[in-house]
């Protein structure tokens, strides 16, 4: 039974002679689970919101949208909010109430369902996401994947027929993040609920998919299932950058494959067959690359015995903690939601104050930070007219150049889509010459090509002498940028190593790529190492 039917559907957003939307044409039939992917601004946030009558923003529509036989806007507000659940990308967006219990209860209540159902759906989504141990917890106390699940819960009282979620795991740790997912599949697969999720990390999801929507400025570039879509995306585009956002074994099967009509492998298990039936094992390896000499060089930044507490009386975030951050190295912080990690940056940049302990920055370094909210930066109305705040108005040109930013710098900062506005506000602190620079979750919401750029931005800034901290839940940004990492935990820093050593040496916390060639290639940790070892090793029964 179809349930969407979206015709000939174009929108721009008021003033704007662009569309953000153009001649969008797709259906969705009942227990599909659809995933929706694109670069940052290509439309996914927009068109999701086109789904959700509440949601839908001001500006120029043409086109329809049928919802079960029925143009969407005939819905009434009620059988809007029934049958349709929506789950933003940020967790504290959709959050309106200051208990778990109130939250789970706040749309049944307003709907006029009676105590008693209210009690049972509350009671029985507590227990199915494993919230009973926080039901009368203060909401501001969750962490990020709690947050989400509570936002999944609250929406699912309603039991609706279908399940919109924009980039819902784009702030909560990878085991949060897996979790969350998992729960997708299973509303999915054993209750039948169709699901519409846009997401840029698509290892999780990808094989799942009932079908691929690719979305490129606005328009659906490709639209198949999980093993036809690289085909589609190749005839379309020899080399179209939403490849590399594709999974791990996807992405190796491209490279190393001659013949794309075979059999694809969608996730890690398929891509670690794919590996043990084609290539032969470890046996030369992999030259290390040559790291930063952090032993030659002097700490900027040093905390010491740190303890830090939101609440006189409550408990300690940081205790004993201890970190050294070397001259123009790029550092990266992970660890779970809640375990501390925004806490620390946050100390270092001068907005927090530890009770106890001492942080010590290097005399003369101008310490800049990028918070988790990067609109929190903006005060103007344009995002040209931010940049013209800081001191260096002669190279707001190149800046914007470098992070490819030119066309956004006449609009406001709300009308940006995260990955633009991540950029935006990288670039507003560049132009106070930052000699240390903190980046707390820069990667989230923007897609592959722009983690991509990132990377190049934060190594020419490294070359420079600008020593960086990232506060991350990507594994594999991290991997692919760091010189060393650490995982927080229990209010202090429990593993600290090179990237290549840290990440070849965690079971869980570590990249896509080292998971699908553990026990085949021992020190690959990114997709470009398990393709050099390929080549190093040869293909089996290669004359």
């Amino acid at each position: 039974m179809e349930v969407f039917n979206i015709k000939n559907l174009s929108f721009s957003y008021p003033k704007s002679s662009e569309k953000a939307l153009d001649n969008i044409n797709f259906t969705v039939e009942q227990g599909d689970l659809i995933l929706l992917c694109g670069e940052s601004g290509s439309g996914k946030s927009t068109l999701l919101k086109m789904l959700k009558p509440q949601l839908t923003p001001e500006g120029n529509i043409a086109g329809e949208i049928i919802f079960k036989g029925k143009n969407l806007k005939e819905l009434s507000k009620k059988e809007s909010a029934e049958k349709i659940g929506f789950v933003m990308q940020n967790p504290d967006s959709q959050i309106v109430t200051d208990k778990v219990y109130h939250e789970l209860s706040f749309a049944m209540e307003n709907l006029a369902y009676d105590k008693e159902k209210i009690r049972l759906k509350t009671g029985e989504m507590a227990s199915f996401f494993g919230l009973s141990n926080v039901f009368n917890n203060d909401t501001n106390n969750l962490s990020g994947g709690q947050k989400q699940l509570l936002n999944l819960a609250s929406v699912l009282t309603l039991q609706p027929e279908i399940l919109i979620l924009d980039e819902p795991t784009s702030q909560i740790d990878p085991l949060s993040a897996q979790n969350f997912i998992n729960i997708l599949k299973n509303l999915n697969r054993d209750f039948g609920i169709t699901v519409i999720i846009s997401e840029h990390n698509l290892e999780e999801v990808f094989d799942f998919a009932s079908k691929v929507i690719v979305l490129e400025k606005g328009k659906v570039c490709a639209c198949n299932t999980p093993d036809k879509i690289l085909k589609e995306l190749k005839r379309n585009n020899e080399n179209h950058p939403i490849i590399n956002a594709l999974p791990v074994s996807l992405r190796v099967y491209n490279i190393l494959n001659k013949n794309i009509d075979d059999k694809v492998p969608l996730n890690i298990k398929e891509g670690r067959k794919f590996l043990q039936e084609n290539f032969n094992a470890d046996i030369k390896k992999l030259h290390e690359t040559d790291l930063i000499d952090n032993k030659k060089k002097n700490a900027v930044i040093t905390l010491k015995n740190i303890y830090f507490r939101y609440e006189k009386n409550g408990s300690d975030i940081l205790k004993d903690f201890n970190l050294s951050i070397k001259k123009g190295e790029i550092y990266a912080v992970l660890g779970a939601n809640g375990s501390g990690k925004s806490t620390a940056v946050k100390i270092i940049s001068g907005i927090l104050k530890a009770y106890h302990g001492k942080v010590k920055i290097y005399k003369n370094e101008n310490v800049m930070y990028l918070p988790q909210d990067p609109l929190t930066l903006f005060i103007k109305d344009k995002i040209i007219d931010d940049f013209e705040l800081s001191d260096n108005k002669g190279k707001i040109n190149e800046t914007s150049h470098i992070l490819g930013i030119e066309h956004l710098l006449n609009k406001h900062p709300y009308d940006l889509s995260g990955g633009e506005i991540q950029k935006a506000a990288l670039a507003k602190l560049l132009l106070f010459n930052p000699s240390v620079l903190i980046l707390d979750e820069p990667t989230k919401g923007i897609d592959a090509f722009a983690k991509d750029e990132l990377k190049i931005i934060l190594k020419n800034l490294q070359k420079e002498g600008v020593t960086i901290i990232i506060v991350t839940h990507d594994t594999e940004f991290a991997c692919s940028v760091s010189d060393r990492c650490g995982l927080l935990f229990n209010g202090n820093i429990i593993a600290e190593n090179s990237t290549k050593e840290f990440f070849g040496g965690n079971g869980f916390y570590t990249t896509s790529a080292n998971k699908m060639s553990r026990g085949f290639y021992e020190n690959a940790v990114l997709f470009e190492d398990i393709i050099k070892l390929c080549n190093l090793n040869g293909e089996k029964n290669a004359e």
